[in-house]
């Protein structure tokens, strides 16, 4: 492919307190006991993309990055880790690396995705159409309740739901309309302008922004110049290109020219927009659109076609975005979404490293991962959870729907349920947790009950 590539991996991302730290940030966070980058990369290399530029916030975070990638994909990629201001957002770190972009398109990928999807066909949608920017949208992915009947770390009130609301054009190739991150009940209100604008639209309110995205260079560059207050690809840069593809230069030509009272010019210019409104919803629209009246330049019929790349409902595709997408995501790797893990499972649907040791009458079960060098005493069960490296677990120690990062000691008669526990924990005998996330190098005393609890030092 002839893109440059950009992952945005971000920082220390609130969202994801208390699991992220300076010694971890979000980029380099175990999911089913790998950094959550490498299955970026790895989709990318799967992709034949080699060559490619990572983007972090904080020069703490580049060195750690760095030298994580240098090790983890010598002589395999070509990676130049940059770093940018932490809280300038996903637009703002393309404009304070836009002097290392050269190439006509740019393929911007967030280093928290999990998928997939080849990045190959969103491009080649985006070549096809000759797009100002492909969008990536995949379904929803639902999230699974614990066995304990709650979300992990979630209390049981009931929130509005967010819904990225999308209108595309009949042949689902062309985004005409949308609205990110709307709180939906039962009526989606879309301005009537709008409507006129692009005739029959599809809404949905099932799909999710992977993403990733296909820029033509030009047009991402010239709205990052000039919409300096533009912090976020998806809730700035996208809508606004949604929006502007449907002003024609034309239109705004005429319109100066019946201010100015040359009213030839602007009859000729409403026909062009009358032309605009009737073919609308046809699959010919931004054909027709681009096309204009005879007696026109090409420049003076610029526009732009903003496109999505709908993905198979059978691909996997999610966002490490949450404390509730961690879990949720870990538990797919280990599970329905295991071709993803890189690991071999064994018969009994797990996986056990070979140097991990297990005492008498332990279980682990289908859909569980046990990392290197970690040892469990006797009669522990574990069920679907993953526990990371060098882990020290007790007898009699029962987990379930959790996971358990790298150098965790766990003494004996614990009970762990719908639990995050970070790297370094010390969990004291018979310590109870249920849907709790605990922060790096904490303490939970012995006996001690916590639930839907966050802890961290």
């Amino acid at each position: 492919m002839d893109f440059q590539v950009v992952v945005l991996a971000g920082g220390t991302s609130t969202k994801l307190a208390p699991l992220v730290s300076k010694d971890v940030p979000k980029s380099l966070l175990p999911v089913a006991n790998r950094p959550v980058l490498s299955y970026v990369l790895d989709l990318l290399e799967q992709s034949n993309i080699k060559d490619l530029i990572v983007v972090v916030e904080g020069e703490d975070t580049e060195g750690l990055v760095e030298n994580w990638i240098s090790e983890a994909y010598v002589d395999r990629l070509h990676v130049q880790v940059a770093s940018v201001g932490e809280e300038v957002g996903t637009a703002g770190a393309l404009r304070a690396i836009a002097h290392h972009l050269t190439a006509s398109d740019i393929l911007v990928v967030s280093g928290d995705l999990v998928c997939d999807i080849s990045p190959g066909a969103v491009a080649a949608a985006h070549r096809r159409h000759d797009a100002a920017v492909t969008a990536l949208f995949c379904a929803a992915p639902i999230s699974g309740p614990t066995e304990s009947g709650t979300s992990s770390g979630k209390d049981k009130t009931k929130k509005p739901v967010r819904h990225n609301i999308v209108g595309l054009d009949l042949t689902q190739q062309f985004l005409l309309y949308i609205a990110a991150g709307m709180e939906v009940e039962k009526d989606i209100k879309v301005q009537k302008s709008i409507l006129r604008a692009v005739g029959k639209m599809e809404i949905h309110a099932d799909l999710m922004d992977a993403h990733l995205y296909a820029f033509k260079r030009s047009v991402l560059q010239q709205v990052l110049n000039q919409k300096q207050t533009f912090r976020s690809l998806k809730q700035d840069v996208l809508p606004y290109l949604v929006k502007s593809q449907l002003r024609s230069e034309i239109l705004l030509n005429g319109v100066q020219a019946a201010e100015n009272g040359n009213e030839d010019n602007y009859n000729m210019d409403k026909v062009m927009l009358s032309q605009l409104l009737a073919n609308a919803s046809t699959p010919s629209f931004h054909e027709v659109y681009a096309l204009g009246p005879n007696g026109f330049s090409p420049a003076e019929r610029k526009t732009h076609k903003c496109c999505v790349y709908i993905a198979n409902k059978t691909k996997y595709c999610a966002r490490l975005n949450s404390i509730q997408a961690y879990s949720d995501v870990n538990r797919d790797v280990i599970g329905d979404a295991s071709h993803l893990s890189g690991c071999t499972f064994s018969v009994h649907n797990n996986v056990i490293h070979p140097s991990a040791v297990l005492g008498s009458k332990t279980t682990v079960g289908p859909q569980c991962m046990l990392g290197e060098g970690s040892q469990m005493g006797d009669k522990c069960s574990v069920k679907r959870s993953v526990i990371g490296r060098h882990c020290r677990i007790g007898s009699n120690v029962k987990i379930v729907n959790s996971v358990i990062m790298n150098h965790v000691t766990i003494g004996d008669g614990c009970s762990i349920q719908g639990t995050i526990i970070s790297s370094n924990v010390q969990l004291q005998e018979r310590a109870l947790l249920r849907d709790c996330q605990i922060g790096a190098g904490y303490v939970v005393a012995a006996g001690s009950e916590h639930k839907g609890e966050l802890l961290r030092k």
